[in-house]
């Protein structure tokens, strides 16, 4: 498996994952595939070019409950192994490893479930923190649902260590998520996991 550019020769693959019920936003779920096949077909190599928009020149972005948010610069690559397996995205702030408040994480990903169990969200993610390294960013923070095993397990194989339970902003329906951060200095990485596991010691049960 290998990430790679969204393109119109392998758009076809991903329109087929959209139909058969994949999204690639795992908070609006079909709601963002709908919206994904309008745009296809109405202009399909302005799709392709739209997942690519590292000044953020896109319009505004639509939150789950409608609303819409300032875009912030980044891009989305496609999981290939002969076909369209999944999606990872990255995205930053100008200026600042931070994160504005109604974005949850620097990398979203979601791969289809007739490829889950072969280890392509790791290796996506271990590829795409590397894109992330040459942005200029001292860390990377992803969320995730408090149950979602497989997901942790992913974030912390690439390194993440928890940072918090919080609770999503209003926009995602105050919803409980965790928040891992995967640091890319080794001292602060260091730093990172001794102030963690401090915490875990001290905290009262």
């Amino acid at each position: 498996m290998q990430l790679v550019r969204p393109s119109l020769d392998r758009l076809p693959s991903y329109v087929a994952a959209l139909k058969r019920g994949w999204s690639p936003d795992n908070i609006r779920g079909a709601a963002a595939s709908i919206d994904e096949l309008e745009k296809i077909e109405k202009d399909a190599r302005s799709f392709v070019d739209s997942l690519t928009d590292r000044e953020a020149k896109g319009p505004p972005v639509t939150l789950p409950d409608g609303t819409t948010a300032t875009r912030l610069p980044g891009f989305r690559l496609w999981l290939w192994d002969s076909e369209f397996c999944g999606s990872i995205g990255l995205r930053w702030q100008p200026g600042t490893s931070e994160l504005p408040p109604h974005v949850l994480g620097h990398i979203g990903y979601a791969v289809v479930p007739w490829k889950a169990g072969r280890g392509y969200a790791r290796r996506a993610l271990r590829l795409m923190l590397e894109h992330a390294r040459a942005e200029g960013l001292l860390y990377v923070e992803i969320t995730t649902d408090p149950d979602n095993v497989a997901s942790r397990r992913i974030i912390e194989a690439n390194g993440g260590v928890l940072v918090e339970r919080f609770q999503r902003p209003a926009q995602y329906g105050g919803t409980d998520a965790l928040r891992f951060r995967i640091d890319f200095s080794p001292a602060l990485r260091a730093h990172t996991s001794v102030t963690h596991n401090f915490s875990l010691i001290v905290r009262p049960n």
